[in-house]
């Protein structure tokens, strides 16, 4: 049975890991755990009670630089390269990737017709 397509994870992009760190951890009681993520810097996992709950990390491609920060959802998608296709029929545009994450799958970030961003994720199998 496939894994239904609904939102997965949420990522918060930012300038300022610290500061936007300390706000959530204090407005939510998250924990933050850092993970280097080698060329693209520290990515922070924000957890409650040992559970992720949401990543952070800053902007790493162009066209999401100048945007500022956002938080960005993740949909859980069977075949990311046949929804990329079917994204840019419906008049969508592929921002960036999709680019393989070890041990967690495969990611892009699409824009809408309206502009919207979204990232999707096919994960990697268990």
């Amino acid at each position: 049975m496939k894994a239904p397509i609904t939102f997965i994870w949420n990522k918060l992009i930012t300038t300022d890991q610290k500061k936007s760190g300390d706000f959530y951890s204090q407005l939510f009681g998250w924990q933050l755990k850092e993970v280097d993520a080698g060329p693209l810097g520290t990515y922070t996992i924000f957890q409650q009670d040992g559970e992720d709950v949401a990543g952070m990390m800053n902007p790493t491609i162009e066209y999401t630089q100048k945007l500022g920060a956002r938080w960005y959802a993740y949909v859980n998608v069977h075949d990311i390269d046949r929804a990329i296709i079917r994204a840019k029929e419906l008049g969508g545009t592929l921002i960036a990737g999709p680019d393989d994450i070890p041990g967690v799958g495969r990611v892009c970030l699409l824009a809408d017709p309206t502009k919207a961003l979204i990232r999707l994720m096919q994960p990697t199998p268990p």
